[in-house]
């Protein structure tokens, strides 16, 4: 079969954000199939997050775990004009990045502040590792080292204006906005990965982006070194941000 897949799309995410929404809405596309965090089983498999992840074992039972077969699907034809990747910056362990040079890359993050008390309900006392940040300074250095600059998104301009931000984003990947990305059926979705009972509890109550609402409540003093660790790169995506 010849490869009708034009475009290949790297959502490049931390935990808690709002990648699953942006899987959700790429989703609506007549011409798009998504996929839900590809590369989970390879990084479960290559670290000891397996040991504190909720599900890690239906994961890795589930998945293929060898990261380079991933690349090869990710790389194959997917039978529509549009495949989307929704995958997590800090899966990126023990894997060649030059998958990534002919492909459509997008950075997304979210105000740690924000992210950062919500994913250690989840995950008790996380690390730099489990959270992203840094990782995506990195990839966004590799990006621009290789000439493929990515599109940045902060979670919190799409959540203020869904329509405008995303109507960008299609213009800078080339391809046409479609109103339907706007709404979904409330509820799970056949590509939810298995660890969406864990993880999609707000998600499978919503049908388009929520409201922007900055968090009012206290910041864990134990989180605030990790807080101060992970601003830095934070701001600068911020300022990149489309």
């Amino acid at each position: 079969m010849s490869d009708q897949t034009k475009f290949r799309i790297n959502l490049w995410s931390g935990p808690r954000n709002i990648s699953t929404a942006l899987m959700y809405s790429f989703a609506q596309r007549s011409d798009t199939k998504v996929y839900d965090e590809p590369l989970y089983a390879h990084y479960l498999s290559n670290t000891d997050a397996g040991e504190y992840h909720p599900g890690a074992d239906e994961v890795l039972e589930r998945m293929e775990n060898d990261g380079n077969k991933v690349i090869q699907m990710i790389l194959g034809d997917h039978g529509k004009p549009v495949a989307f990747f929704k995958q997590m910056t800090h899966h990126l362990v023990n894997i060649d990045h030059s998958f990534m040079k002919n492909m459509v890359n997008i950075i997304l993050t979210r105000n740690p502040a924000e992210m950062l008390p919500s994913y250690a309900k989840e995950v008790p006392n996380p690390t730099m590792r489990d959270v992203g940040y840094k990782q995506h300074h990195e990839l966004l250095d590799y990006l621009e080292q290789i000439g493929n600059l990515p599109v940045i998104l902060t979670s919190e301009n799409v959540l203020k204006n869904p329509s405008k931000t995303l109507q960008k984003l299609c213009e800078k990947i080339g391809i046409p906005f479609d109103e339907n990305m706007l709404r979904w059926e409330k509820g799970p979705r056949p590509e939810d990965g298995s660890w969406a009972k864990y993880w999609y509890h707000s998600v499978h109550q919503s049908t388009g982006f929520i409201q922007y609402q900055p968090k009012n409540e206290s910041f864990p003093d134990y989180l605030k070194p990790l807080l101060d660790e992970c601003l830095p790169y934070y701001e600068k995506l911020t300022r990149l941000s489309i």
